[in-house]
């Protein structure tokens, strides 16, 4: 990878030492003119007149995402953030009571309150699957645990509190073998590595703009699996995912896009189908061979700090690298590479309560790298955690 380049490309490296890309990553240039240039083409013509003129960009954006994740454009909905694209395909779900869901030690917290939500309103159980000595959710277990009674598989691919990568697809195959619908959280895992659906055999995905795929906030996408769009009732439709056909009639579209509203934000959507293509340009091969090079380096040197302890838990790890110091809280550490300009992110109980509360741990720093990070920035960010923790 051009390295150069990509930072070229990349304004925010000459300002900051990003290490947030697992919270909103520094988009490329490209994507932030593609939304300046239509919010003025907003001003200038109007913003129907304005979609309009760009319908073939955001026409591009279903094909885009779909060469992304290996599916057809059909199957991919446009959707403002990943935390809705999870709930339209969740809520769209039927359950009777005493129907089970399984779910994973890691799960984030916007999942799992849907989840009692549901259980709450229905009588449904949630089963939460072991996990094993690495950390990442126990095949055995959930083998173990696939009763009659279950109707869904809901996992995150890579929790948002450390670098696990759970093993998605096979998780797919158990789902398979029993026939359960399989929805998976791909928030923090598109873009930074390949995904393809059709090989982990997921029913549902959720993915993000603003984390690795580096593009803007207020964006995400839903994949639906064909053959389960025709069982799914949104739990909300407009005039764009159904149409008003009789007076006491309507028909949903027969399309992912029956999980969409009419209005959108289309500087956005743009941005998005933008940030898609760059990272398809780059190859998600090459993306992901690049992260995992920086992210063993900056685990290898923080090991290597005393009083330092890193928390990453599972078989293979990605981008995401959590820490705690014996002297220094975390809000401590994260305060003072304020001071540097150097930017992580923090992971407390309320986002993972079954994970984070079980390891007796109060709070994580989250050191996330991306492909234009470099070298010389792992060894920067870890002189400067020596620094920190150093201090009286």
């Amino acid at each position: 990878m051009n390295i150069q380049q990509l930072r070229k490309d990349t304004p925010g490296c000459e300002h900051v030492l990003h290490f947030n890309n697992a919270g909103a990553a520094l988009p490329p240039q490209q994507v932030t003119s593609a939304i300046k240039n239509h919010l003025d083409l907003e001003s200038l013509q109007g913003g129907y007149e304005a979609a309009n003129m760009a319908s073939a960009t955001t026409d591009r954006f279903y094909q885009s995402a779909a060469t992304l994740i290996n599916c057809t454009p059909k199957e991919i909905a446009f959707i403002d953030n990943a935390t809705r694209a999870w709930d339209m395909a969740f809520y769209s779900l039927s359950f009777n009571k005493g129907d089970k869901i399984l779910t994973a030690h890691s799960e984030y917290a916007s999942n799992y309150l849907a989840l009692l939500h549901r259980a709450r309103q229905l009588g449904l159980t949630i089963e939460v699957v072991a996990n094993d000595a690495s950390g990442q959710i126990d095949l055995v277990d959930l083998t173990n645990k696939m009763t009659k009674e279950v109707k869904l598989i809901a996992i995150t691919h890579v929790p948002s509190q450390g670098g696990l990568v759970n093993p998605a697809q096979a998780v797919g195959e158990i789902a398979r073998q029993h026939g359960v619908t399989y929805l998976l959280d791909a928030t923090q895992s598109i873009g930074q590595m390949p995904v393809d659906v059709q090989a982990i055999g997921c029913d549902f995905l959720c993915a993000t703009g603003r984390k690795f795929l580096r593009g803007p906030r207020g964006t995400g996408f839903l994949y639906a699996r064909q053959s389960i769009i025709k069982d799914c009732n949104p739990p909300f439709i407009d005039l764009h995912s159904a149409t008003w056909v009789e007076d006491n009639s309507y028909v949903l579209q027969a399309s992912a896009q029956r999980f969409e509203t009419w209005e959108q934000n289309i500087a956005a959507k743009i941005g998005l189908t933008v940030a898609i293509e760059y990272a398809l340009t780059q190859g998600m091969t090459q993306i992901w061979a690049r992260i995992q090079k920086l992210a063993t380096s900056l685990r290898q040197q923080l090991a290597e700090i005393p009083g330092i302890t890193i928390r990453d838990l599972g078989q293979e790890q990605c981008g995401i690298v959590t820490f705690n110091a014996d002297n220094k809280s975390t809000a401590e550490i994260q305060q003072y590479l304020r001071t540097k300009h150097i930017n992580v992110s923090l992971s407390l109980p309320e986002y993972a309560r079954l994970d984070l509360v079980k390891r007796q741990i109060s709070s994580l720093v989250r050191a996330s790298v991306h492909y234009y990070n470099t070298e010389e920035e792992v060894e920067t960010f870890c002189q400067a955690i020596k620094t920190c923790i150093c201090e009286l």
